[in-house]
């Protein structure tokens, strides 16, 4: 499973607390429903939004801050509203509308002063979709994508320092993904796909947790093709990295086993 933490909230918090302590002047007004239609001033919009975020009402509080923007499209309150709101919508779990948000705030003030937590924020929404391994990961290379943007463009920003512990969880992630396809291939006898699907892991994933069992798997299906200096290979690999584990063990003993001639070390 992938990190889950309030961290993420944490930090984000942080980074909007200015912002919502700077919209708290405006008034809390909008007694009534807050309706986003409503001609209103600035001031009074932003702070009804502001105020239906605070009691947990995001979807909402998204909508009136998208209604600050409609309504004074050219006032500070403007910029600031359309961070909010892609905030909004990402703690109400809306994760298309809170990247659109984000997006199109970048597209309006790319240098903003606010623009690398703009982009944390995709990153983030793209995080919080990744699914089991058993599924598709295309979003969990497009949180990859989205995170390694931001230790690129903001590489000294708190968000840059998030974003690389989420991206190890996300190494993590893929190659348990390509684990699974693998041993389902080595269990079914395809041991050439299967042998790809190891090597992938130990090629791209060497820092993950699945290298080690990789390296064994990559053992066991050269022997099965027949190629044992390949296995030997990879068992001293596994020797030479990861000497007191298990998978280690189990490669020294399969290669004594089948492949006598060579040593796993």
């Amino acid at each position: 499973m992938l990190d889950r933490s309030p961290l993420k909230l944490t930090v984000l918090a942080i980074a909007t607390g200015a912002m919502l302590l700077t919209a708290g002047c405006g008034g809390r007004g909008g007694k009534n429903r807050d309706t986003a239609y409503v001609a209103r001033d600035v001031d009074t919009l932003y702070a009804a939004a502001k105020s239906r975020l605070d009691r947990g009402d995001t979807r909402q509080a998204a909508a009136l801050f998208d209604e600050v923007e409609r309504q004074h499209p050219y006032s500070p309150w403007a910029r600031r509203a359309q961070l909010m709101s892609a905030f909004s919508y990402y703690v109400a779990r809306d994760y298309t509308k809170s990247i659109q948000s984000s997006q199109r705030f970048l597209s309006i003030h790319p240098g903003n002063k606010d623009a690398p937590y703009a982009y944390y924020l995709i990153a983030l929404c793209y995080y919080e979709q990744i699914s089991d391994v058993t599924r598709d990961q295309k979003i969990t290379l497009q949180a990859k994508t989205a995170l390694t943007e931001v230790t690129r463009r903001y590489p000294n920003t708190r968000y840059a320092s998030d974003a690389r512990l989420k991206i190890d969880l996300v190494n993590d992630h893929l190659a348990g993904k390509e684990m699974t396809i693998g041993r389902l291939y080595e269990r079914t006898g395809r041991w050439v796909a299967a042998t790809l699907r190891f090597r992938n892991v130990v090629d791209n994933y060497q820092t993950t947790s699945h290298a080690p069992e990789a390296l064994f798997r990559l053992v066991e299906t050269y022997l099965s093709l027949g190629v044992p200096e390949e296995a030997q290979k990879a068992a001293a690999v596994l020797g030479n990295n990861y000497p007191d584990s298990e998978w280690y063990k189990k490669a020294y003993e399969l290669m004594s086993q089948h492949a006598p001639g060579t040593t796993a070390s």
